[in-house]
């Protein structure tokens, strides 16, 4: 009879293998998160590249390079470094300083308008007050849809003395108004801009404020606060960071002035070729063909921006801070 030797006892791991493998499973995951992340924001990166980064860095570099055609004008053209002789051109002009100025009135009426008129019209939405609420939605967002330069042709021909069909009911009230005059070509350009964008930042409110808690819309019921009251004080705090955001990149867009007032100059003669910044840049690149002019006004006006927008954040962000204990 044979006897079997019994089979070995399984060797112990050590007490640091398992910490050890944890460890490189833990590592394993958070390569495979990193490599996922990479992979989303690759796009994001190639998008931010393409389309922002390369084109300011051009402008910067065309910024400080000039056309210089040597021998009286009858030489050959050659570009020359000029460093930043055409920043100082730039902000010594007259017309570049006027059109700031324009752009500045233009962004005092327009951006509380827009915010205020968006959030009245969301605030009314929300309180149930309009019957049809979906079918309102849609036709305040259906002028958004309406392509800029499309919009702004519709309201050259009502603002056009001879073909406006406003000013010739206004003018049988013996009402004589000049929607493209002196003092009345900014708030004209404004209309424009609130009837396209109006129904898109009410939205963006009304989207807001259906997040906003009904316990809390309750309880200022239960306060004694009116419609009134728990709109204003009570809603629109609650949504205080959809609002910073509308007004923000509504000064971004308000700063880019050009499509409205460069249809506008075709029947208005208060609107010249370098009426806002942008058209300032436009007429120098296009018109008068120099492109390091442009290139300066384009960077200056990128930086106005980034300023601006900062200025804003930063307002925000103090506000938004608790106060400190004294």
């Amino acid at each position: 009879m044979s006897v079997t030797a019994p089979d070995p006892a399984p060797a112990l791991a050590p007490p640091s293998a398992a910490p050890a493998r944890a460890g490189r499973t833990r590592t394993a995951a958070r390569r495979r998160r990193l490599a996922a992340c990479g992979a989303l924001m690759t796009p994001f990166f190639a998008l931010l590249v393409t389309v922002f980064l390369i084109p300011v860095g051009t402008a910067v570099y065309l910024s400080f390079f000039s056309a210089d055609e040597p021998g009286l004008g009858f030489g050959p053209e050659r570009t020359v470094f000029v460093g930043l002789r055409g920043y100082l051109a730039v902000l010594t002009d007259p017309t570049f300083l006027g059109g700031l100025a324009t752009v500045a009135l233009y962004c005092l009426v327009y951006i509380p308008a827009m915010v205020a008129g968006a959030l009245a019209l969301a605030l009314l939405l929300d309180s149930g007050v309009v019957r049809l609420r979906a079918w309102a939605q849609l036709g305040l967002f259906l002028p958004h849809a309406v392509p800029g330069i499309i919009a702004a042709l519709i309201w050259l021909y009502l603002y056009t003395p001879g073909i406006s069909p406003v000013i010739e009911l206004f003018a049988r009230a013996d009402i004589t108004i000049d929607f493209l005059g002196l003092h009345t070509v900014i708030p004209s350009i404004v209309n424009i801009a609130l009837w396209s964008n109006l129904g898109y930042n009410m939205v963006i409110f009304y989207a807001a404020l259906q997040a906003v808690p009904r316990e809390v819309l309750e309880a200022s019921v239960v306060d004694g606060a009116g419609p009134v009251r728990t709109a204003l004080q009570v809603k629109t705090p609650l949504i205080r960071a959809s609002i910073v955001m509308v007004a923000m990149f509504t000064l971004i867009w308000a700063l880019q002035l050009f499509t409205e007032p460069v249809l506008l100059s075709q029947s208005s003669p208060m609107i010249n070729s370098r009426f806002s910044p942008s058209m300032y840049i436009y007429d120098a690149a296009f018109t008068r063909n120099n492109y390091g002019l442009a290139a300066a006004a384009s960077v200056i006006l990128l930086l106005c921006t980034i300023a601006l927008s900062y200025a804003v954040t930063r307002w925000t962000s103090r506000a938004d801070a608790p106060e400190e204990p004294r």
